[in-house]
């Protein structure tokens, strides 16, 4: 696979509409739609040599980055893949199938305020399941956390692995409960460990070449952020509420970002319900000591 671009570049390739080879038979495509949520934009994949080819993450309706995939594939699209069902991920499904029939495929949206509603697949992405087509082999795996539909896609025998939002480059996911799970969340990140993996390739920013050493990393982040929760409620007293808490498990992130941290503390604080190390007695979290 060649060397990745950098940050910058990326934003620029978003703005251009310009295509990364990554391999032979696996390309890229960034959408206009950077954000602090979506860094440079949503990464949209395009495996195959042709003559036909499958799409993976389709990103935002945005009909300059759809006639960009349009154009890249020359609408010869036989599927469209979807990780999971946010906004930024599967709305172009729908276009790309109006234009080229191809086949969507994804696991079904949970029932929340945060799924992209015209998101229609044809047919489940399960656990386990094959796509080949393309001359390409992609084997799913679900990976809840992010979401409880996220999948992340293995390109065989490469060890390509598609982390849709289950790991980002330069960033760390929100987990955004109760449909997002820290514990599923790590959970799954402990499963990908045991994979053949040769690279990351995420639905936000480059890709990552160490996936062993990047893996390890976000599971240390998390646990040592989970221990700052822990620290944070006995410096508290050993009750707190979340507003209470912010800042002090955060205090090491900018206060312009504690919102969105907040979702990603509320998963932490769940987890420890789940374990039975904190009780929830309304807004009050509370250590329960051992």
């Amino acid at each position: 696979m060649a060397a990745d671009i950098d940050a910058e570049d990326l934003f620029a390739a978003a703005l251009t509409g310009g295509v990364r080879r990554l391999a032979p038979n696996l390309r890229r495509i960034v959408a206009p739609n950077p954000s602090p949520l979506t860094g440079p934009g949503t990464n949209t994949y395009i495996a195959g040599i042709g003559p036909s080819f499958v799409v993976i993450d389709p990103g935002p309706d945005d009909t300059t980055h759809i006639d960009r995939i349009l154009a890249a594939t020359g609408a010869r699209i036989s599927h469209v893949l979807c990780t999971h069902s946010h906004p930024d991920h599967s709305p172009g499904a729908a276009a790309l199938k109006a234009s080229t029939q191809a086949v969507v495929l994804g696991r079904p949206a949970p029932d929340d305020d945060y799924q992209d509603e015209s998101y229609r697949p044809d047919g489940s992405l399960d656990d386990g399941d094959v796509v080949e087509e393309c001359g390409m082999r992609i084997r799913a795996y679900h990976t809840p956390g992010h979401a409880s539909n996220h999948v992340c896609l293995l390109i065989e025998p490469e060890g390509w692995l598609l982390t849709g939002d289950h790991l980002m480059s330069g960033s760390t996911v929100v987990i955004l409960p109760p449909d997002g799970s820290m514990r599923l969340y790590l959970e799954s990140l402990s499963r990908l460990q045991s994979l053949p993996l040769t690279a990351l390739l995420p639905g936000h920013g480059a890709a990552m070449p160490n996936p062993v050493g990047e893996i390890e990393r976000v599971i240390a982040h998390r646990l040592k952020r989970e221990s700052r929760v822990v620290h944070g409620l006995l410096e508290l007293g050993g009750t707190a509420t979340l507003g209470d808490l912010v800042p002090v498990v955060y205090a090491d992130t900018p206060a312009a970002l504690h919102a969105l941290a907040q979702y990603s503390l509320l998963a932490h604080l769940h987890k420890l319900v789940e374990e039975r190390r904190v009780a929830q007695d309304g807004e009050r979290w509370t250590w329960l000591a051992a």
